[in-house]
C-alpha cells in the first residue's frame, strides 16, 4: 500500500528537521498544518502541529473537536482545556526534546512568549530555535493532485472572468465589478476567494493593489482586473487589463510593452534558474523601454495553498532563490504611470527543467 501524502510529508519534514539539528519542531501557519497534516480549517487559531521524529500531535481545542477527528489521521489530536501551553508543556516532559525548533514567519511574538514562559516554568530546558523554510519549501514542488486542484481553480477562474469582461459596462463601478465577480465565483463551485478581487480603473490603475471603490468605468481608460477562486483549499491567480472603447497610442503602447515582456518572460523561465534571473526576462524589456521605474513589483510568486508562497520572482537579492522543478508560479509584469493608470497582465506557469508551461486556458490578448 501507497503511504499517505501526509506521511511522505512528515518524512520528509523530518529530514529537515534532522538536517537543523533540531528534535522537534512547533508549527503554527495555516496552510503548513493543513499541508502536513491534513486538518484543512484555515482559522490561524484552530491549531499546532508538534512534531518529533517518532511521534506527532495536532492540538486543538473543543471548537475543532470532531472536525480534526474527521479529517486528521497521521497525527495524535489533544484537545486542550488551558490553551496549548499547558498541552505542549506535557508533551515535552515525555519527550527528549532540547532543540525546540518553531516557525518564525508564523509563530507571534505573543504566542512565543506565552508557550517559551510555560516551559520554563515547568522548569523544563529547552532551547527554542526559530526555523525558516522547511514546510514552504516542501510546498513548492506539486504533486499530481495538487497540480490538478490548482487547474480546476483555474479554469474556474477563467471561465467567470470571461463572463466579467463580455458585461463590463459604462457607468458601473470598481466595486460592483468586485461583488459580481466574487458572487459568481461562489455561484460557480468556489469554495472561496484566493484572495479579495482587485477592480483597478483608470487613475487608480496605477496602484497595483488598489481596493475597489465607488470610481466608475469610463471609455478610453485602463480598468485591471485580478482574482481568483480558492477550490479544493488550492487557490488561482489570474490579472487582465480592459478598455472600453478603442484604445489611444499610450494604452496600446503601454499594454503591448506588458504582454511582450510576460512572452518573453514565459518563453525563458524554467526550473533549476535564479529567481533573479527569471525576474530579469521581464524586467529587462520594460527598463528597455525606459518604463523600469514603473515596474515596481516583482515579476511573480508561487502558488498553492496560499496565493502568495515561495518561490518570489524578485529582483531582490535577498529573496534571491533556486526554482524547482513542479513548481507553480505567476508570470504578472506591469507599468503603472501616476495620473492615468496601469497595466498588467498575469498568468500562472508550471516549470520543467527545459521551460514554464502556461496554465491558463484563457489567452485572449488585445492584438493590434
Amino acid at each position: 500500500m501507497e503511504p499517505s501524502p501526509t506521511k511522505l510529508r512528515l518524512a520528509a519534514i523530518r529530514e529537515g528537521l534532522a538536517s537543523q539539528e533540531a528534535e522537534a519542531l512547533l508549527l503554527a501557519g495555516p496552510e503548513n498544518r493543513r499541508y502536513l497534516s491534513g486538518f484543512t480549517a484555515g482559522d490561524s487559531d484552530a491549531g499546532v502541529l508538534f512534531v518529533t521524529q517518532e511521534r506527532a500531535w495536532l492540538l486543538t481545542d473543543f471548537r475543532y473537536q470532531l472536525w480534526a477527528a474527521q479529517e486528521v489521521t497521521d497525527f495524535e489530536v489533544v484537545v486542550y482545556k488551558e490553551g496549548p501551553s499547558a498541552t505542549l508543556v506535557d508533551l515535552l516532559r515525555n519527550q527528549p526534546v532540547r532543540r525546540l525548533g518553531f516557525e518564525a514567519a508564523y509563530l507571534t511574538y505573543r504566542q512565543y512568549q506565552r508557550l517559551s514562559q510555560a516551559v520554563a516554568e515547568a522548569g523544563l530546558k529547552v532551547d527554542w530555535q526559530p526555523l525558516e523554510g522547511l514546510a514552504e519549501g516542501l510546498r513548492e514542488v506539486k504533486t499530481a493532485a495538487e497540480l490538478a486542484a490548482i487547474r480546476r481553480a483555474l479554469e474556474l477562474s477563467e471561465a467567470v472572468l470571461q463572463g466579467i469582461a463580455r458585461e463590463l459596462t459604462p457607468g458601473q463601478t470598481e466595486r460592483q465589478v468586485a461583488w459580481e465577480i466574487e458572487k459568481r465565483l461562489r455561484e460557480a463551485g468556489a469554495q472561496g476567494l484566493a484572495f479579495p478581487p482587485i477592480v483597478a480603473v483608470g487613475p487608480n490603475s496605477a496602484m497595483p493593489h488598489h481596493q475597489p471603490g465607488d470610481y466608475p468605468l469610463k471609455p478610453g481608460e485602463p480598468i485591471i482586473i485580478d482574482m481568483g477562486a480558492r477550490l479544493d483549499g488550492y487557490c488561482a491567480d489570474i490579472t487582465r487589463t480592459y478598455i472600453l472603447g478603442p484604445p489611444d497610442d499610450q494604452f496600446r503602447k503601454i499594454y503591448r510593452l506588458v504582454r511582450q515582456a510576460q512572452k518573453e518572460a514565459e518563453k525563458g523561465l524554467k526550473a533549476g534558474m535564479d529567481s533573479l534571473a527569471a525576474d530579469a526576462l521581464a524586467r529587462q524589456v520594460i527598463a528597455a523601454a525606459g518604463y523600469g521605474e514603473a515596474f515596481g513589483h516583482s515579476l511573480g510568486h508561487g502558488v498553492g495553498l496560499a496565493v502568495h508562497e515561495a518561490p518570489s520572482l524578485s529582483p531582490f537579492k535577498e529573496r534571491s532563490t533556486i526554482l524547482k522543478a513542479d513548481s507553480v508560479v505567476t508570470v504578472e509584469p506591469g507599468i503603472y504611470l501616476t495620473g492615468w493608470g496601469g497595466v498588467r497582465l498575469e498568468n500562472m506557469a508550471l516549470l520543467h527543467p527545459d521551460g514554464a508551461e502556461v496554465l491558463n486556458r484563457f489567452l485572449e490578448f488585445y492584438e493590434w
